[in-house]
This record gives structure tokens, C-alpha cells and sequence, in this order.
């Protein structure tokens, strides 16, 4: 269905974050409450709207607005931090703003003096950027078939789009599209322009209430100052890919520490022990200690390679030359990979070591595979392996894309 949301009403002024230290103060804050409501939202399946109001209320979609236009721009440790903190307590609300930070650093990097006054002061007063990025059908991700045509001063904007997360709690919609010259560009539509769809139809089984659904663009008329040349930001070396994989990572690390969460509990509190082994509870079982170890290992590994990952990004920031951000590509890359293997092993390893009641409807713990299975397909993890085998076996510096 059409999606017609009142995303303007009940909102409430937004909060300008000074610092990193405020900004993981508040992400602990809303996490506690998005932890309530978390499993009936997944059942529910739809968008957590007053959910995603206080999040961006809080000013965390604005933390990395650069200092000269108003915001913190705080390191991304801190953006990996939050992003995983949110996560944890509900992967939806951890990946909804995803794009919408993505675009914050496209207009960083390529917006014009006067785009970025004007997009960066939207973003602080508290509106939120959707996305239009992918399409379904084609050769590759790469391959879009969306355009945007000059015709005479004005363009002209045809497409459509799926996976477009955050579209429907969005002021604003990005939409990737090919120019003239066969270039990538973003378009940035305001919601209810003429020939803007979004509908409703996400059924995907995981990340349930990220309404990721089909955005539609027919013949839409627009100005050059809605469009940002994103291309740019991969001829030169800048940090737009990084930034990007490194918000994917810390959804990943966020479930993974969900599930174990979630492991724990039940392991300690329902799991019993195996009739091979003379021990009165499931938690003293020698081989349910050994796997929980395993799993704990792996998503401290997780933690420890995401927040490297901010540093190497933040250094390259400093100075971003093309080893900085190659550096800065493949330790996120490695962060990514492993996220995604402790998010997959942590889902499925509570049902292993929580026994047959975990698998009850009533607790829904299945929502975390679910989740995990559904975002880690978004950036496979052989690539990043190889990426990263390539760079320290060959000294290839990996492509520059969104996806790496």
C-alpha cells in the first residue's frame, strides 16, 4: 500500500549534542527504552514511528554535522558506538538512520557551501534523509537505472527503487540515479513532492520494522542545488565508503550482542544439563561453557575490531590519502566480517545451548537470527576476506564504492 504516515505529528523540538561522551550517554538512555517493546514491535512488523521521533529528537541523528555548521562531529568510535548501543536494543532502530548519515557525509564531502548550510541546518533542527539507493533486476548493485536528465535549466527524475530504508519516516528521500554522462548522483526529493511513491510492501522475514520497501520517481522535476555529485567522493580518496560500511558493522556487533544477552539468561535461568554428565544445572555443563566461551570470544572480537575501525577512519579523516583510506577501507572491512560471523553464531548458538524452550513463540528469540540472516546479506563477508587478503598479501588497495 501508498504509505501515508503523519511523520510531523507529536514531534518535538531536537536536541543539539555537544560531544562524543553526551552522545553515547544518550544512546544508553533511549536504548533502555527501546529494549522495551522490542519483540512485540518485530511481531508487529511495522514502523516504530514515535520510536524513531525520540531517537532523532535526542539529536543522535546529528552528531555528525561538522563543527562550522552547528553540530559535533564526533569520531566515529563514537558513531560506531552509538550505532551499535541502539543496535543492541533493537537492530530496526539501529539501521533505519543508516542512510540518512551516509547522506550527512556525502553532503560533507561533495555538497556545495550552500547545500550544506542549508541540508545541515535541516538535520539539526531534527528533519531525517530516507534513502532511495537500490534497485532490483539489474546486473549488480552498481548498475542504476534510475536517471536524472537535463532539460533546459531544470532535470528530470525517473526510477524505481526498493530496500529504501528509512523512506518512510523521511523528510527528505535521496535518490542515487545516473546522470548524462552515465555518473552517480544523488537527488534529494522533499516528502509529498509530485511523482514521489513510497509504498508500504517490505516483507523481508528479519529486520521486520525497517519498512525498507518500493520507492517509485516519475518524472519528477528538480533543481541542481537538490543534486549531489557522489561520484566525486570515489574519484578521490575520502572516507564515504568507510563511513558507510562502518554503521553496517555496528548493526551487526549490536545483534550479536543481543543474542548473547539473550543466551545468558536463558542458558543460566532454563537450559538443563545432558544425562552424560553428572552435574545438577544446564550452566555447569562443560560443553555449554565451552561454546558460550566460543561465542563470547567471538563478539568481544567483534567489539574490539569495530572500534579500530572508527580510529582508522578518524585518521584518515585527518588526512585522508589514498593508503589512509585504503587502511581505513580494509579495517572496516575486517571489522564487518567478523561482525557478521559473531552476529550469525550468537543467533543460532542460543537455540543450541538454550534448549528446545527457547524456541517458544511466546519469547521470540528467533527474531535475532532473523535479523542477523537479513542484514549481514547486505555486504557479503567473503568479499571483505578477500579484500583484505588482497591488500595485505598483494598491497591492492580495494575498489571505491559504498560497499567497501
Amino acid at each position: 500500500m501508498t504509505f501515508v504516515l503523519d511523520i510531523k505529528a507529536n514531534r518535538k523540538q531536537t536536541h543539539i549534542i555537544k560531544d562524543d561522551q553526551e552522545a553515547i550517554a544518550i544512546a544508553h538512555q533511549l536504548a533502555s527504552k527501546f529494549t522495551q517493546g522490542a519483540s512485540d514491535r518485530d511481531r508487529e512488523g511495522k514502523v516504530p514511528l514515535e520510536e524513531v521521533n525520540r531517537y532523532s529528537e535526542s539529536g543522535l541523528w546529528g552528531i555528525t554535522v561538522p563543527k562550522e555548521y552547528g553540530g559535533s562531529f564526533v569520531s566515529n568510535v563514537t558513531l560506531a558506538e552509538v550505532t551499535k548501543i541502539i543496535s543492541e536494543a533493537d537492530s530496526s532502530l539501529g539501521q533505519i538512520p543508516q542512510n540518512h548519515l551516509y547522506i550527512v557525509e556525502s553532503i560533507r564531502l561533495d555538497g556545495t557551501d550552500q547545500q550544506k548550510k542549508f541540508y545541515f541546518d535541516q538535520v539539526l533542527k531534527g528533519k531525517r534523509f530516507g534513502n532511495a539507493f537500490s534497485e532490483i533486476g539489474t546486473k549488480n548493485v552498481a548498475d542504476v537505472q534510475t536517471r536524472v536528465t537535463k532539460t533546459g535549466s531544470k532535470y528530470l527524475l525517473n526510477g524505481r527503487k526498493f530496500y529504501s530504508t528509512g523512506a518512510l519516516v523521511a523528510d527528505w528521500i535521496p535518490v542515487v540515479a545516473s546522470n548524462d554522462d552515465h555518473k552517480t548522483v544523488i537527488v534529494i526529493l522533499e516528502r509529498g513532492t509530485p511523482g514521489l511513491t513510497i509504498i508500504d510492501d517490505w516483507n523481508s522475514f528479519g529486520q521486520r520494522c525497517t519498512g525498507s520497501g518500493t520507492t517509485i520517481i516519475e518524472n519528477v522535476e528538480v533543481s541542481e542545488e537538490q543534486i549531489i555529485l557522489q561520484f566525486q567522493a570515489f574519484e578521490r580518496p575520502t572516507t564515504q565508503g568507510p563511513v558507510a560500511q562502518i554503521i553496517q558493522a555496528a548493526v551487526d556487533v549490536g545483534i550479536a550482542k543481543a543474542a548473547l544477552k539473550d543466551t545468558l539468561h536463558y542458558v543460566r535461568n532454563y537450559a538443563r544439563p545432558w544425562i552424560d554428565v553428572e552435574i545438577e544445572h544446564g550452566y555447569e555443563d562443560p560443553l555449554t561453557l565451552y561454546n558460550i566461551g566460543q561465542v563470547v570470544i567471538q563478539v568481544h572480537a567483534a567489539e574490539a575490531l569495530l572500534r579500530r575501525s572508527g580510529e582508522y577512519i578518524d585518521l584518515a579523516n585527518a588526512n585522508p590519502t589514498d593508503r589512509t583510506v585504503a587502511e581505513a577501507s580494509i579495517a572496516v572491512a575486517e571489522a564487518k566480517a567478523i561482525a557478521a560471523e559473531a552476529s550469525i553464531l550468537a543467533s543460532n548458538k542460543l537455540f543450541e545451548l538454550a534448549g528446545t524452550k527457547s524456541t517458544l513463540r511466546q519469547y521470540n528469540l528467533d527474531r535475532h537470527w532473523r535479523n542477523a540472516r537479513t542484514h549481514t546479506l547486505h555486504d557479503p563477508a567473503r568479499w571483505k576476506y578477500y579484500a583484505v587478503g588482497n591488500f595485505y598479501l598483494n598491497a591492492e588497495n580495494p575498489p571505491r564504492h559504498p560497499w567497501l
